[in-house]
């Protein structure tokens, strides 16, 4: 599979996101690590994660002790693997979501998530959401901190705006790696903060980046040229939205989720789409809403 960067690190061009194996519907304990398994033999070697990617309340973590346990039971080498985790946002078990930006919990959940993943430092750290309660300079004080420390080895954020992007990469020295938004067809607000990363040379990770647990598997019923063009190539209209995505920026790394093999079989194998220069403008229409 072909590589890009995410600090000084290359990884591959496709990640695995780790959510859809730890939340509601997600599969048994069997079929997600070999749905991680499947993900390695195809040359994935960046998996994303989060402390609060859990279904039921008393399980933070499960996410992240699932990636251990796979990359531990997997026969080859997997030193190489970059993974990606995250605290700041919080999942009390009733299928809501909160934020908790306070440094010193953030700095507490780098800690603990480092002790799921039994590394001696994170990958790569990111901080989750912004909370409106805690100043966001505050929290990324914290992940200054952190990479001081060597608690992680690179840092990153989540859910950001331009400014925050520019803020979080000023307090953090110039070592801000990493930026990862919801971005999908169905979802392109966030392209201006692609634009930004590309500019900044910054990676950026679209989470959800085929529309979401409920939309992946409609894409092309959502969207009729992802379709067509994936016709015309003979592949899935999947492996075309995560090719034309890659289209977009040499900084893209897409982070499609998976609870199948199959399904992180087919996304691996966007990078060698090749799509044309007519048809990548084509899919971008959906930018101009």
């Amino acid at each position: 599979m072909r590589e890009r960067t995410i600090g000084n690190r290359s990884v591959s061009a496709i990640g695995l996101g780790g959510m859809p194996i730890s939340i509601e519907g997600r599969p048994d304990r069997a079929q997600a690590i070999a749905t991680i398994h499947a993900a390695l033999d195809a040359g994935v070697s960046f998996i994303d994660t989060a402390d609060a990617y859990q279904r039921d309340a008393g399980e933070v973590g499960h996410n992240e002790l699932l990636i251990a346990e796979a990359l531990r039971s997997y026969g080859p080498d997997t030193s190489g693997i970059l993974v990606a985790t995250k605290a700041g946002h919080l999942r009390p078990g009733d299928g809501t979501w909160t934020q908790n930006g306070d440094p010193a919990y953030v700095k507490e959940a780098a800690k603990a998530s480092a002790k799921r993943l039994g590394v001696e430092a994170i990958g790569l750290h990111q901080f989750h959401r912004p909370d409106p309660n805690v100043p966001y300079a505050d929290s990324i004080g914290a992940m200054v901190e952190l990479l001081d420390e060597g608690v992680i080895e690179m840092a990153g954020i989540s859910n950001a705006n331009p400014a925050q992007i520019r803020l979080a990469n000023d307090l953090l020295g110039g070592r801000l790696v990493s930026v990862q938004n919801q971005f999908s067809p169905a979802f392109v607000s966030s392209y201006p903060e692609l634009e930004l990363c590309a500019e900044m040379g910054i990676a950026f990770l679209p989470w959800s980046p085929l529309g979401g647990i409920t939309r992946a598997g409609a894409v092309g019923e959502n969207h009729a040229v992802f379709q067509q063009i994936a016709d015309a190539h003979g592949v899935s209209p999947q492996r075309v939205t995560l090719a034309w995505e890659l289209a977009l920026a040499d900084v893209v790394i897409p982070i499609p989720g998976a609870s199948k093999p199959a399904s992180i079989t087919d996304s691996a194998q966007a990078p060698e789409l090749e799509l044309t220069a007519d048809e990548v403008a084509q899919l971008s229409n959906v930018l101009k809403g």
